[in-house]
């Protein structure tokens, strides 16, 4: 019975600690290192940059002492070996015992050139995953912003559609009672029956519209489809933080932006495989120790136990070959190079249209947030004089569309300032 106490107590909190599980409650700080955490891309690039490291540690680990050891056993199945010292004596025969021994070897590299390049080129790639992982984490961190803009501005405009069709709903019983006493035609309701009908498809259409935009927040978080999620900013928020961080006031320098400075570590990169083809023409100089320890001795026996030695390798002639490798690997540099002004150009470019875009959208919103203004005065005076029977119904219908077109409006222009915001911030990298 205790027992029985003791779960119906605790079941609660069980199922307490259960639901908050499944859902999340995040600012737009706490959603993008949420993101960097759980999202599978950045799992990946994470990966990455192991499995660089590790791969520096095989290029020094190729220098290091190697050591192998081997175990054999031999046995002639009785064979003799036949040994005649002159023709007049007859042959001696000797029985081939079985024969068993132990080998260790130990091969130490002393001077090999594509060795000493090789890890030089191994730890400017770790470099460069690293840099492949700031990249991810950039573009994640675009993404959820991206992300969490969208959701917002959809509930900014499921919530305005809402309120339109509440209003209009209301509109519609007062008309409907006007109409029983033969105040109003029955025209002006059917007309506003139908801008009802219309106002509830758009709402429809923007809860699917948001539903999807929270299922794309999730996936870039990396939580799962159940998780439920509020956001505690809110539009006004993001815009005033746009209006104020977008524009920084230093001049944009290329060589800082993150696909640039990738592409400089493949420079070096190429830079050093110029001199992995020339190391090739570097002899190469590896000592060795080997011990022996037989096992099963033969009755003759003059191999020693130990013995040490050097092998030096001088390449002297490869018919032109090296000299083809070091030209191709001057023409990677000479390409990656010539792909690095270009970028630059382009970075250049892109930076001058981005700021245009966002100013262009900035000016778009501050005008559609006054047209909105006036056509909620409009709607409002017009709405008035309906319900006095100045005006007919295809009237307000009118100025209800155009307030309605207007709201959209209004959205979609704080949408393009939050996107293009974004877009300037990443190329800057200032996300973070």
């Amino acid at each position: 019975m205790r027992i029985k106490l003791l779960i119906l107590f605790l079941l609660p909190g069980i199922w307490g600690q259960l639901a908050a599980q499944e859902r999340l409650t995040l600012s737009l700080k706490e959603a993008r290192q949420t993101a960097l955490e759980y999202n599978k891309t950045m799992t990946n690039a994470d990966l990455a940059r192991d499995k660089a490291t590790f791969a520096v540690r095989e290029a020094i680990a190729n220098g290091l002492p190697q050591v192998n050891a081997t175990a054999d056993y031999s046995n002639a199945l009785g064979a003799k070996m036949s040994i005649r010292f002159s023709e007049d004596m007859p042959a001696s025969e000797i029985e081939i015992k079985p024969q068993s021994s132990f080998n260790l070897n130990v091969n130490q590299l002393i001077f090999n050139g594509n060795y000493l390049v090789g890890i030089q080129i191994a730890k400017l790639y770790d470099r460069l995953a690293d840099m492949s992982y700031e990249k991810s984490a950039l573009d994640i961190t675009t993404q959820v912003t991206d992300g969490y803009h969208l959701v917002l501005v959809s509930e900014e405009l499921l919530g305005l559609l809402n309120q339109n069709l509440t209003n209009l709903e209301a509109l519609h019983d007062k008309t409907s009672a006007l109409v029983t006493f033969g105040i109003i035609e029955q025209t002006d309701l059917d007309q506003l029956t139908v801008q009802v009908n219309t106002l509830k498809n758009a709402v429809r259409s923007s809860e699917r519209q948001l539903e999807l935009a929270t299922n794309m927040l999730r996936l870039q978080l990396g939580v799962s489809v159940d998780t439920e999620i509020e956001l505690t900013e809110t539009v006004e928020q993001m815009i005033a933080y746009a209006e104020s961080e977008t524009l920084p006031d230093l001049s944009f320098k290329p060589e800082n932006q993150i696909d640039f400075r990738m592409l400089s570590q493949q420079e070096l990169v190429s830079r050093k495989m110029i001199n992995m083809e020339k190391a090739g023409a570097l002899p190469t100089l590896a000592g060795f120790y080997s011990y022996t320890y037989k096992i099963l001795k033969p009755d003759f026996d003059v191999a020693p136990a130990n013995i040490v030695g050097l092998q030096l390798n001088i390449p002297i002639f490869a018919g032109g070959l090296r000299s083809s490798k070091i030209k191709q690997a001057r023409i990677d540099l000479e390409t990656t190079r010539n792909n690095m002004e270009l970028l630059s150009d382009q970075l250049k470019i892109q930076e001058k249209q981005l700021r245009f875009n966002y100013s262009s959208a900035l000016e778009t919103y501050n005008n559609q947030k006054e047209n909105v203004e006036v056509s909620r005065r409009v709607y409002s005076s017009l709405k008035l004089k309906y319900e006095q029977g100045v005006i007919s119904g295809l009237d307000l219908i009118t100025a209800d569309n155009n307030y309605v077109k207007a709201e959209t409006d209004y959205i979609s222009a704080m949408l393009q300032v939050l996107q293009s915001s974004v877009q300037l911030q990443k190329l800057y990298g200032n996300l973070n």
